[in-house]
């Protein structure tokens, strides 16, 4: 695994930013005591529960969907009116404008882990890399808007940049207040939907900066500290499978599996049946297995040196790899023409149909082929694991 320190700096003593040092420290202790106060002394009500869950939500996904996935990767295509959705959204989050956030963001993937071009660098540490790159102003977040220029062609963009103090100050007071109002209590929609919902909003999507790349697991790739982690993808609307991002960040999921809890995905999906978003961006499941097969593979030759006849366990772990990717090659190869002849309208269609029954069959096999190898590779990976833990 990469050594993310490596490239530690003589510590900066980088000015403060006293807008952002105010901010991030009065707004968590104004919500640790107005809001519990208010609570016990008023009481809140279902509704105004209700709102704040739906503000986070709103905040969330136009945060994910929005800056991150759409605007810093390009990884689909959205209407106008949901892109102003979200970019009403990302103010309402208080993140930044996105002509700001994103430039940050595509510095942070271009340079990972590198503590002098990073903006939020997990090598120099959890405090840092979650909010302590914005509360300084480092010279690794000095603000280059070089990376962005496709963005800055984008009128709601230049329109949410040009009036985003107005905008913060409308989605953050203005709209908590009524949404407040029309529950029965001003007060309580400022402290829920407005307070508690900004300082909790914003701290969530910072774990994917900092704890996303401390812990979890690496299937993918170890070129980065990016790790994929399930409990932080509950809570980031499905940003904690954050290995797979970093190795493939055009990808529109970062859940790749049905079971994969990624809101930010169906919601993506969902807006394509609706029209709303186009050309989403998926990588291949053969770019994918192969990804995951490399690094296994990897791992597994680095064990066989502490191991007992290792040659003998190097020549076997050789061969099943070797069979195991000519059989994700010829699966992948099925699989396209499979797909394709499903879609595929022919003059003949009795030829079709038994052109496609035969496809159809050839892929089952070569899927059933792939099925027992992979079971071989795993029991193969799981000898080396215990053998490796008897030998310790």
């Amino acid at each position: 695994m990469r050594d993310i320190s490596e490239n530690s700096s003589v510590k900066e003593n980088a000015p403060v930013n006293w807008t952002n040092m105010l901010l991030f420290s009065l707004t968590p202790l104004f919500a640790l005591t107005l809001v519990p106060w208010y609570g016990f002394t008023y009481g809140y009500s279902v509704y105004d529960w209700t709102v704040f869950v739906l503000m986070m939500g709103f905040c969330g996904i136009s945060i994910t969907a929005g800056y991150h996935r759409l605007w810093s990767h390009k990884a689909y295509k959205a209407h106008p009116v949901l892109r102003f959705i979200f970019a009403l959204g990302g103010a309402c989050a208080l993140q930044n404008d996105v002509f700001n956030w994103a430039s940050d963001h595509r510095r942070h993937h271009a340079f990972v882990d590198n503590n002098d071009r990073d903006p939020y660098s997990a090598g120099r540490g959890f405090w840092f890399s979650h909010i302590g790159w914005i509360v300084r102003n480092y010279e690794s977040g000095k603000q280059d808007f070089s990376n962005i220029k496709d963005l800055q062609r984008d009128p709601i963009l230049c329109w949410q940049h040009k009036h985003y103090l107005t905008l913060v100050l409308v989605m953050n007071i203005a709209l908590p207040a009524l949404l407040g109002y029309l529950g029965g209590s001003i007060m309580a929609g400022l402290l829920l939907a407005g307070l508690l919902r900004l300082v909790l909003s914003q701290h969530v999507t910072y774990l994917i900066n900092s704890l996303a790349h401390m812990w979890g697991q690496q299937p993918y790739s170890d070129k980065s500290s990016a790790r994929d982690n399930t409990v932080l993808a509950f809570l980031t609307y499905g940003e904690g499978y954050h290995n797979y991002h970093h190795t493939f960040q055009w990808d529109y999921r970062n859940g790749i599996r049905w079971w994969h809890f990624d809101p930010t995905k169906w919601l993506i999906r969902s807006c394509e049946w609706l029209g709303l978003t186009s050309d989403l961006k998926r990588v291949s499941p053969l770019t994918i297995e192969t990804a995951r097969l490399e690094m296994q593979y990897r791992h597994a030759s680095e064990k066989c040196n502490a191991l007992a006849n290792a040659e003998k366990w190097r020549s076997k772990l050789e061969e099943e790899y070797q069979q195991l990717k000519a059989t994700l090659d010829l699966w992948a190869m099925h699989r396209q023409q499979w797909y394709e002849a499903k879609t595929t309208q022919l003059q003949d269609q009795l030829h079709e149909k038994w052109d496609q029954l035969a496809l159809r069959d050839s892929y089952r096999e070569v899927r059933y082929k792939l099925k027992l190898q992979r079971q071989r590779w795993q029991e193969l990976m799981q000898g080396f694991s215990n053998l490796q833990q008897n030998a310790a």
